[in-house]
């Protein structure tokens, strides 16, 4: 997770590691780091976002558990109500050094554990924008509100179901 020129995150909380052994770390973003990540994030606003982590250092690798805490408010995919949605997640980040052995568009083999590995480069790692990513990954991007069936009739469109790959079969009448 490397700063470069044409980003900056907006919610950045950047940890020396060779502080991170065996520290607890409360990392909350203020009201504009939440304004802008919602900006960036595509929601209608962020009330809250926080997360407690515990550190463990093993030479150059920092994980990093814990829990991640939000509430957001975020549009209906289908009518655009506004739906407040409250995260609490448990989430574990690896933060290792920079591999410098690849090039952007080169093909990586991963496995299961690397999936979760952040790189960084230098001494320090960013929870913060650790943090934003695993809010971003959290929300839903399909989500719909109670009046969601509603506007889909009013706009004359069907239910997920009534266009899906078996709707033809809904008029079947097949018993079991």
């Amino acid at each position: 997770m490397t700063e470069t020129p044409d980003f900056k995150p907006e919610f950045s909380r950047r940890v020396d590691i060779r502080q991170a052994e065996g520290k607890p770390a409360h990392v909350e973003a203020d009201e504009a780091e939440c304004r802008s990540l919602s900006e960036r994030f595509g929601l209608v606003r962020i009330d809250r976002l926080t997360a407690d982590l515990q550190l463990e250092r093993k030479d150059r690798k920092v994980e990093a558990r814990g829990r991640v805490t939000a509430d957001y408010v975020q549009a209906c995919a289908v009518s655009a109500e506004d739906i407040a949605v409250s995260l609490d997640e448990p989430v574990f980040f690896r933060f290792v050094p920079e591999a410098g052995d690849h090039t952007p568009d080169e093909e990586i083999e991963l496995d299961s554990d690397d999936c979760d590995e952040i790189e960084y480069s230098g001494t320090h790692i960013d929870l913060g924008e650790a943090v934003a990513q695993s809010l971003a990954l959290a929300i839903d991007p399909f989500l719909t509100g109670p009046d969601a069936d509603k506007a889909r009739k009013a706009a004359g469109i069907g239910t997920p179901e009534d266009n899906g790959p078996f709707a033809a079969l809904k008029g079947l009448g097949l018993k079991e």
